[in-house]
Formats: structure tokens, C-alpha cells, sequence
């Protein structure tokens, strides 16, 4: 196992929940308090869930919905399961969003757009990106450089990461870490997991300068490079990622920026279950499942 499939991805979670395995698929799930009650409900792990055996998903699911209120996932976009299948074991599936992909059998120059390669290229002048031999010595530059991203963005809840969460992340077998560096300072940062033949995208950040210079376009031209030359059979697909926010807009820049990279886009999508309908109903004053956020009672927590 590697990547968001290995536990010490889900143990690097763990001050937002308490990790649960799911033996028979190979997947996990974070157990959640639920504020003001003794109630509790599971999600998948952010950003992704994963299994090695999506046919024993439904076992696994089957034996612990008793204990919660409610269960809600986003599956791996590559996963071999469909929106039919998913139908089968979560009352709610919905299209989420578009993550952006590559398939490495396309030649680098063919489908990354014209004013992205500019920008690479200009990048690359200005900065030197590594891969990173021993991503751990390079963790206390990954925080400085989140903390921007964190700061810039508001982000908060799990999407901001602490300090704990990554140092149990840089131990995932599976990551790949590239390092953008100018006059000996590091001023950017990508980390992916590569994992069942894909390179997933984990986080990218930049400081001012990194912003400025176009570090993202460097990070981003190195590590398709690489994985197309030096990972050939441990890598099929890049997955870039998605864009900013709930959904995607004509506005959302974060998903221009991925889809000048991409050869193609696959939609992920949103599944959720309640599984004690009393007590749902309690919390939010309706069954109903319907609702632009679900779980209703823990509404704007992801936004």
C-alpha cells in the first residue's frame, strides 16, 4: 500500500477524527464527534477515498453504519467502480467535481498549451527544481511554504494541515516531493503520491517570490517530465487535481491553470449515506437527503 491507500496516510489525519479501517476493502474512515450530542458520524479521508477492493466495499460499510449518523465519501476519480455501483451502497451520489489528467503516453509538447510552456520555460530560467532525494529533511520548509497558502487562501479545518499532519504524511511510502529553489532558497514546493499507477497531485505552494516568478509552472513542467521519463509502468496517469472551492466556475483560475496541463478530465463524485434517520432528523429537522450540503448539520465546514 502507498500513497492515500497506506495507513499512515489516515493515521496523519487523525486530530480531525479517529481512523477506522475498513479490513476487507483495504479503505479507511474518520470517526467524527458531532458537536453538542453523543452522537457520532465517519467521512472518507481528505482528499480522496481509497480502497484496494472496491467489490468488498459494501461488507465493510454494511457492519458499521449502525454507529453513526451519517457516512459520506468522495471516491478516487480512477477507481474501477461507477456512478451505477456507487448507487448500490450510498443513497446520495452525486458529480462533484472535474479533476484534470494526464496520460503519459502523450508527448509532453502535444498537450500542454502554448502559454503554459512559455511560462515553464521562462520559470526554469530563473530557478533551479529538483526532486527531492529525502523529502523529511525538507519538511520544515514544506510547513513555512503552507503557511502562506494557508494564510492567503483563509483555509482552515482539515484543508489546513498542521505541522503534526505533514510530518506524519512525509512518512507515506509513495510520495514524490520536487523543490524549486533560487540563490539557495527554497521558494516552491509540490508533493505527490503515486499510487495503483496514477501520480496524484497532493499540495503545491509557493512563497512571494515563488508566486511571482511562476515557481507553479516550473514545479509543474518537472514533475510531468519526470514521471513520463523515469516512471514508466509505476505511472499510467497524472492526476493534477481539481479546481479551487465547492464547485468550479468560469472564474476558478486554480482549474484554467490545471487544464492547460491536462490531456483530458474525470469527474469525481460526492456519496453519502444517512444511516440513523431519527437522529438525523433531530439534528437538522428533515430526513431528507437532498440538500446542497450533506451532512445538513455540519453545513459551510469544507467551504
Amino acid at each position: 500500500m502507498t500513497g492515500y491507500l497506506h495507513r499512515l496516510y489516515v493515521k496523519s489525519l487523525s486530530e480531525f477524527g479517529t481512523p477506522v479501517e475498513l479490513p476487507q476493502c483495504g479503505g479507511w474512515l474518520l470517526e467524527r464527534a458531532i458537536p453538542n450530542s453523543d452522537l457520532k458520524d465517519a467521512i472518507g479521508c481528505y482528499p480522496l477515498f481509497c480502497c484496494a477492493d472496491w467489490t468488498k466495499l459494501p461488507a465493510d460499510i454494511q457492519k458499521i453504519k449502525d454507529r453513526y449518523v451519517t457516512i459520506s465519501v468522495v471516491p478516487d476519480p480512477f477507481a474501477p467502480i461507477t456512478a451505477a455501483d456507487l448507487s448500490q451502497y450510498f443513497q446520495l451520489v452525486r458529480p462533484f467535481k472535474k479533476h484534470f489528467v494526464i496520460d503519459i503516453s502523450n508527448s509532453i509538447d502535444r498537450h500542454i498549451n502554448r502559454h503554459h510552456r512559455y511560462y515553464a520555460r521562462k520559470a526554469l530560467k530563473q530557478m533551479q527544481v529538483r526532486l527531492v532525494d529525502d523529502p523529511k529533511a525538507a519538511l520544515d520548509g514544506w510547513v513555512r511554504l503552507y503557511q502562506i497558502l494557508v494564510e492567503r487562501h483563509h483555509l482552515r479545518g482539515i484543508k489546513a494541515f498542521s505541522r503534526t499532519a505533514f510530518a506524519g504524511q512525509f512518512e507515506v511510502p509513495g510520495l514524490v516531493a520536487f523543490q524549486a529553489i533560487r540563490n539557495g532558497k527554497t521558494i516552491g514546493m509540490h508533493l505527490w503520491y503515486i499510487q495503483s499507477g496514477v501520480a496524484y497531485s497532493h499540495l503545491g505552494a509557493s512563497d512571494q517570490e515563488g508566486y511571482w516568478l511562476g515557481a507553479a509552472y516550473a514545479l509543474h513542467w518537472s514533475a510531468i517530465t519526470e514521471f513520463k521519463q523515469h516512471h514508466e509502468g509505476a505511472v499510467c496517469l497524472i492526476d493534477l487535481g481539481a479546481g479551487a472551492g465547492m464547485e468550479e466556475t468560469a472564474r476558478d483560475g486554480l482549474s484554467r491553470f490545471k487544464r492547460g496541463w491536462a490531456t483530458g478530465e474525470k469527474v469525481k463524485y460526492f456519496c453519502g449515506s444517512i444511516c440513523d434517520c431519527e437522529s438525523y432528523r433531530l439534528l437538522t429537522g428533515t430526513t431528507q437527503i437532498n440538500s446542497g450540503y450533506f451532512p445538513l448539520y455540519r453545513a459551510g465546514q469544507l467551504s
